[in-house]
């Protein structure tokens, strides 16, 4: 059960999506639009503000995909929500890219343990443990990426039954062959805002929201070894 009114937004992977609960009722957008985020977002907004009849100042929190993923696709989720932050000094929920798509195993098939897993491009992999808690994902170790024939034992409990997600096990479906105690779910491959409400329900009324000019984006890859490939972000 969502409490609080909220607007959550996604541009970190080749998914666009967001998401506005308000007074009990959801508003949700999602497309696959690489390359487009930043030209689509803004009026999408306004587009789910104006079904719902309800403005910014009208909210309690923002949420936004904070990475994993793109680094353009990431820098447009933290500005476009550190922008509505300034306007209207409601506080920001960042979120895991990769605990919105655990939390969507969860919600839509009760998955307890989910591996999620974002094509880091350049050979490798973003990865991360997630086990349920309260209903809520909840990170186990770290968020890490490397390349996908490094994934063994010492980063899967192979005494849980479990599922992985994410579009890292789809470009490397070799990657989880020899766990036989996964299962990837092919319908969850890109982060759905829809997804994050409960993660930014619980972090806001817990008092973890915080101002526009603290809002972080979180990489996991060092920038300062990105490489672009051509036509990639």
């Amino acid at each position: 059960m969502i409490k609080s009114n909220i607007l959550a937004l996604d541009a970190s992977t080749e998914a666009l999506s967001l998401v506005l609960h308000y007074q009990g009722k959801t508003f949700h957008h999602f497309e696959e639009c690489p390359q487009q985020h930043s030209q689509k977002i803004l009026p999408l907004i306004d587009e789910l503000l104006n079904k719902a009849n309800c403005k910014l100042k009208d909210l309690d929190v923002i949420g936004f995909g904070q990475g994993p993923g793109s680094f353009t696709g990431v820098r447009i989720s933290v500005a476009i929500a550190q922008g509505l932050g300034y306007s209207t000094n409601l506080p920001l929920v960042g979120v895991s890219t990769l605990a919105v798509m655990a939390q969507q195993a969860f919600e839509q098939f009760g998955d307890e343990v989910v591996y999620s897993s974002i094509d880091a491009r350049m050979g490798e992999i973003y990865f991360a443990q997630y086990q349920v808690n309260n209903n809520l994902m909840t990170l186990q170790g770290e968020e890490r990426v490397f390349k996908p024939e490094l994934l063994d034992a010492s980063l899967i409990d192979t005494n849980k039954t479990a599922t992985g997600v994410g579009t890292g096990f789809k470009s490397y479906p070799d990657a989880l062959t020899t766990f036989t105690n996964v299962s990837v779910h092919p319908e969850i491959t890109l982060p759905d805002a829809q997804y994050m409400l409960a993660l930014v329900d619980a972090q806001y009324l817990a008092g973890n929201g915080v101002k526009a000019s603290d809002a972080q984006p979180k990489y996991v890859r060092d920038t300062v070894t990105w490489k672009k490939l051509p036509g990639r972000e």
